[in-house]
C-alpha cells in the first residue's frame, strides 16, 4: 500500500483525520452546551470556538449556522423534555403527573438557561418549531384536563397558567445553579398549592399566553 507524504499509509491517515474531526466536534458541542447554559443561545460562536480550542473555520465547517449548533447541542435535552410529558400522561395518578411535569420543566429551566432559549426559539431550519410547540401545548392541556377530572386541580385553572408559571420561573436565575434551583423549588411549591382544588376565591380572566411567549427573540 503506498504511503502518504509523511510515511503513513492512506487508510491510517484517513482514520486519524476522522478521529480528529470527531474529537473537534465533541469539543465544540461540549463548549456550546456550557456557553448556552450559562449565557443563553446568543453567545457569539467565536466565543464557543475559542472555548473549544478550535478555529472559527473548524466550527463553521461542522455547524454552518447557529441553528444547527443549537439543535445538535440540545438534542438530548429536547428528548428529555418530550419524555417528561409522555411519562406524565401515562401516570395513573393525574395530579402526580401534572405536578411532576411542572417540577421537572421548572428545574430544567432554572438550571439550564440555554435549553429554554433553544426549545422556544424559532429556528425553522433546525427543527419543526411549530410542530413541537403544538405537541407540547396539547400534552399540557391534556394533563390539565386529567387533573381537573380527578378533582385535584381547581376548575378555573387555564393551560395558559402554566406559561405564567414558566415566565415567573424564568425570572429567578440567580448567581449559581444552586440558588436558581432553590428559588425555583420554592416558587413551584407556592404555585402548586394555589393550583389545588378547594381554593374558591375567583381569579381574574386568564392571560392569552402560549409557549411562544416564554422566549421572544429580540
Amino acid at each position: 500500500m503506498p504511503a502518504s507524504a509523511n510515511g503513513t499509509p492512506p487508510s491510517a491517515a484517513g482514520s486519524a483525520l476522522r478521529a480528529d474531526a470527531r474529537h473537534n466536534r465533541d469539543r465544540i458541542l461540549e463548549a456550546a452546551r456550557e456557553a448556552f447554559t450559562t449565557q443563553g443561545i446568543d453567545v457569539p460562536l467565536t466565543t464557543i470556538a475559542r472555548r473549544a480550542g478550535v478555529g472559527a473555520a473548524t466550527l463553521y465547517r461542522r455547524f454552518p449556522n447557529r441553528a444547527a449548533l443549537v439543535t445538535e447541542a440540545f438534542a438530548e435535552q429536547l428528548a428529555v423534555c418530550v419524555a417528561v410529558l409522555d411519562e406524565a400522561l401515562e401516570d395513573p395518578d393525574p395530579w402526580h403527573g401534572f405536578c411532576s411535569v411542572i417540577e421537572k420543566l421548572c428545574t430544567m429551566q432554572a438550571t439550564d438557561r440555554g435549553f429554554t432559549d433553544a426549545f422556544l426559539s424559532q429556528f425553522p431550519d433546525a427543527f419543526d418549531y411549530d410542530r413541537e410547540r403544538v405537541r407540547a401545548e396539547n400534552s399540557l392541556a391534556q394533563l390539565v384536563r386529567r387533573a381537573k377530572d380527578a378533582g385535584r386541580l381547581r376548575p378555573d385553572f387555564h393551560p395558559s397558567d402554566l406559561v405564567l408559571l414558566l415566565l415567573a420561573n424564568s425570572g429567578i436565575v440567580g448567581e449559581s445553579k444552586q440558588v436558581s434551583l432553590a428559588a425555583s423549588r420554592r416558587l413551584v411549591a407556592y404555585f402548586l398549592q394555589s393550583f389545588q382544588a378547594g381554593h374558591t376565591e375567583p381569579l381574574p380572566p386568564p392571560a392569552p399566553l402560549g409557549l411562544q411567549h416564554i422566549h421572544q427573540p429580540q
